[in-house]
């Protein structure tokens, strides 16, 4: 199901997101995840970097992971994790899933690169439980003018070299209109202090479906 092959892309993601775990993205990551519980479901798990920050709450973890090698390395990742986890094949707008199954949807640089954000966020309400939380950590356009303007020029060949990814979608408000509430939200540069990275202006937050 899903089948996304990119392995150039799949090389470089795992080459950087070593260098950014290090430079403090994990922390982010542990603030992501705190205080979920019950079962989860994590859209494009990558190669697993959120995996060693669950806490002990959470009873399962359904990752999926369309693109094979990235599929791989999550497998990898998941024998090791400390929470019980399921590496699957999937698309975010097309969950292998029941409805309301899940207490928690998690996902970290992935609605920047879906096909169709809108398909996904209502894919992610059909799979959410009734108070169910969505739980993402998110690169947006930036509101600032400058930044901005140099996102939308960098998105005409940006998404070509990284994987479908766009500097400069609008997440936060398609989280809303996809008929979700925000509970939280957070907005930082990641690496703090950049200054041309066309992917800093970052969001971490907490919605849940109206």
């Amino acid at each position: 199901m899903g089948l996304v092959e990119n392995p150039f892309f799949a090389r470089l993601f795992i080459r950087i997101g070593a260098r950014n775990e290090a430079r403090g993205q994990a922390q982010l990551r542990r603030e992501l995840l705190a205080g979920l519980a019950g079962h989860v479901i994590e859209v494009g798990a990558g190669t697993g970097l959120n995996f060693p920050h669950y806490p002990p709450t959470v009873e399962r973890i359904a990752a999926v992971e369309p693109e094979p090698t990235l599929r791989a390395r999550a497998a990898e990742a998941a024998r090791r994790a400390p929470v019980p986890i399921d590496v699957v094949d999937g698309l975010a707008d097309a969950l292998p899933s029941g409805d309301g199954s899940a207490d928690a949807v998690v996902v970290s640089g992935v609605l920047c690169s879906v096909a169709d954000p809108p398909a996904a966020l209502i894919e992610f309400r059909r799979v959410l439980r009734p108070g169910g939380e969505l739980r993402f950590f998110e690169h947006v356009r930036s509101s600032g003018a400058g930044r901005g303007r140099w996102q939308d020029f960098a998105n005409l060949v940006w998404p070509h070299l990284m994987g479908g990814c766009h500097p400069n979608r609008d997440t936060v408000s398609a989280v809303r209109r996809a008929g979700f509430d925000l509970v939280r939200l957070r907005e930082l540069t990641f690496p703090p202090g950049a200054k041309v990275s066309v992917v800093a202006t970052r969001v971490l937050g907490v919605a849940r479906p109206r």
